[in-house]
């Protein structure tokens, strides 16, 4: 049975990430509690920074010590350091090292929306697996933190793991995935503020091991909101999908995340018109449930062109390689998003 004092020996071993002293040196374990009944063991632990990949490391390292010594669930809570103490460890901090944010291979598309519900994140991963299919090196940063799904719709099971500094991403379909889906323990809310969740996009772009890669794809939380703004001040040199549904309305709402790129002199590649109608398998006829000629007035309006038009349907299951949002290469839509890759390559040239 876990106890206050074995919690205490197995967690201060572990060395703060910054101030590379252990937790027990700078009595940086706040508060331990047990709910002895549930096997649930919660932790408040005191770090240098919070909000940053060190933390997602560390997390993921205490999370994984303390279910192997019997926890069935865990809790943390982070909080920062006293400046006296800070004071008294800290030490130089080496130069930045050049990052992601500063390559010159890498083009970055953001995957934007006025609104949810109109299949943005579904266009996030399969244009970022058809990307893969075309022989590209593609990364998949999930960066709406609030409604985190990539992991979930690509069928990804395993988490990242840590080499060095540096977190490695999650491997699927050729596609490198990293979402805060990864490091929050089962399915948990987000209650960060904006601030936070600033310091967390920006822990994606420089503390992972991306690698080589030719385009790094952000599926962005619907609507104009901090995480938005973040990723739009974050690059200065971002190319932005805008996705909708044929709806009058949602091309309404969706042309202010596109007026929000061209504000912050993003180039808006084009729009993707999603569940823009439903055809029988019967009779062949094309229903249009949700309206017709949204895609078309937003690309007017946003002087740029309908990259293509996705129809109602869903992929083909299966049990043995489970990714319940990612179709297949040869379904009728896996054949569309391959054309819409091809299309958003051919206007970047590369």
């Amino acid at each position: 049975m876990l106890t206050e004092q074995r919690i205490q020996e197995i967690l201060g071993g572990i060395k703060e990430p910054f101030l590379h002293k252990t937790l027990a040196e700078l009595d940086a374990i706040e508060e331990i509690k047990i709910k002895e009944e549930k096997q649930h063991v919660s932790v408040k632990v005191q770090i240098a920074k919070t909000g940053t990949s060190e933390q997602l490391q560390l997390q993921t390292q205490i999370v994984n010590l303390l279910k192997e010594a019997g926890a069935a669930t865990v809790g943390i809570r982070f909080s920062e350091l006293p400046e006296e103490v800070l004071a008294q460890h800290r030490h130089a901090e080496p130069e930045e090292e050049k990052n992601l944010l500063h390559s010159k291979q890498t083009t970055f598309i953001a995957i934007a929306s006025g609104k949810g519900g109109v299949g943005k994140s579904t266009v996030s991963v399969n244009l970022a697996v058809a990307l893969a299919r075309l022989g590209k090196k593609v990364g998949l940063i999930d960066a709406d933190i609030y409604g985190f799904s990539v992991p979930d719709m690509m069928g990804i099971t395993n988490r990242p793991v840590v080499r060095g500094e540096k977190i490695i991403p999650v491997e699927r379909f050729g596609v490198q995935v990293i979402s805060m889906g990864f490091f929050v323990e089962d399915n948990a809310p987000i209650i960060w503020r904006g601030p936070m969740l600033g310091k967390m996009l920006n822990s994606f772009f420089n503390e992972v091991e991306w690698g080589d890669i030719d385009y790094l794809l952000l599926d962005l939380p619907p609507g104009t909101g901090d995480v938005a703004l973040d990723v739009h001040t974050m690059l200065p040199a971002c190319k932005e999908i805008i996705v909708t549904t044929p709806h009058p309305t949602a091309a309404f709402v969706a042309a202010r995340a596109g007026a929000m790129a061209l504000r912050t002199e993003h180039e808006v590649l084009g729009v993707i018109e999603n569940m823009a109608y439903f055809e029988s398998k019967v009779t062949g006829e094309k229903e249009y449930v949700f309206g017709r000629g949204g895609g078309d007035k937003l690309a007017e309006e946003l002087n740029t062109e309908v990259l293509g038009r996705l129809p109602l349907n869903q992929p083909d299951w299966n049990d043995e390689d489970f990714a319940p949002s990612v179709y297949q290469e040869d379904h009728q839509i896996g054949k569309i998003y391959l054309e819409i890759a091809q299309k958003v390559t051919s206007l970047l040239k590369k």
